[in-house]
């Protein structure tokens, strides 16, 4: 009885993982990442991208080129797991890096090779699930995830891979979501579950799942959140493993925000902000 029992668990499991994997299919597909920036150019022009990658890096996240150092990794061989429409990947093809992107979403490898062949830059791109990557063990310099193994259902595995896949000496670079954030805690469950009242319907998962990622298709994609402590357990397996925060921006929070000298915002950037950024050797 006990073993039948676990076989159904097992096979509901398997179900409910599908379905969320679907539904971040469904999720990226109708919203590729960064379109709702670029709706004023044709698609897949440069004028689009160069739009998005704008956005990205002088609005959305001025931090990130100077955090991640897309140009530090110049003949090193390099997978991006969850590589979107290739903003980031992009970035790392410039500075010299042999780069690789894998992406769950079809839709996204279509984009992300138009993408480079926009601007001439070579790469390698295929479907893959984060949880299974199709790489040989010890293929990789740097793996590279932002904003990705969060909405898998199966995260401890998908970190599990990122270590399998990099050389010894190898580094990852993993952004995931931060639950200790402001954003968290003010914009979804003070904001949403309290003021709203949808702590009365709906599990802080579920609340997560409904709001944080950009939508016009109510695709409604996993969405998971980690204390430092429990981003530090996910990459146990490396030997060194650093975690730092950021991500706030003034708009998030509203007319405190535009108060704020800019010192007291990177403060509150760096200790409340939303965004986990994993480095960890192998």
């Amino acid at each position: 009885m006990a073993a039948e029992t676990q076989s159904k668990d097992s096979a509901l499991s398997a179900q409910r993982s599908a379905l969320w994997k679907q539904r971040t299919q469904e999720q990226w597909s109708a919203n590729p990442c960064g379109a709702h920036i670029a709706k004023e150019y044709a698609f897949g022009t440069r004028e689009y991208f160069d739009a998005i990658e704008a956005y990205r890096y002088q609005v959305y996240a001025p931090w990130m080129r100077e955090a991640i150092g897309f140009d530090k990794y110049a003949g090193k061989r390099l997978l991006e797991v969850g590589c979107g429409t290739g903003t980031d990947l992009l970035q790392f093809a410039r500075g010299g890096a042999i780069v690789s992107g894998v992406d769950l979403t079809p839709r996204s490898i279509e984009i992300v090779r138009q993408r480079f062949a926009v601007y001439g830059q070579q790469g390698e791109f295929v479907e893959g699930d984060a949880e299974k990557l199709n790489f040989a063990d010890g293929a990789f310099d740097v793996v590279y995830s932002f904003g990705v193994i969060h909405h898998t259902p199966d995260t401890e595995a998908a970190a599990q891979e990122i270590h399998r896949v990099l050389k010894p000496g190898g580094k990852a670079i993993v952004m995931v979501y931060h639950r200790s954030s402001l954003y968290y805690w003010l914009g979804l469950m003070v904001k949403r579950g309290i003021l709203r009242g949808e702590l009365c319907k709906y599990r802080p998962a579920e609340i997560l799942s409904r709001y944080v990622e950009h939508t016009e298709s109510d695709g409604r994609p996993l969405v998971k959140a980690y204390t430092r402590k429990e981003a530090r357990q996910l990459f146990r397996r490396f030997r060194e493993c650093n975690v730092e925060v950021n991500q706030l921006t003034r708009e998030e929070l509203g007319f405190v925000g535009r108060l704020l000298p800019e010192s007291a915002l990177q403060f509150l950037a760096r200790h409340f902000g939303w965004n986990l950024m994993i480095t960890a050797t192998k």
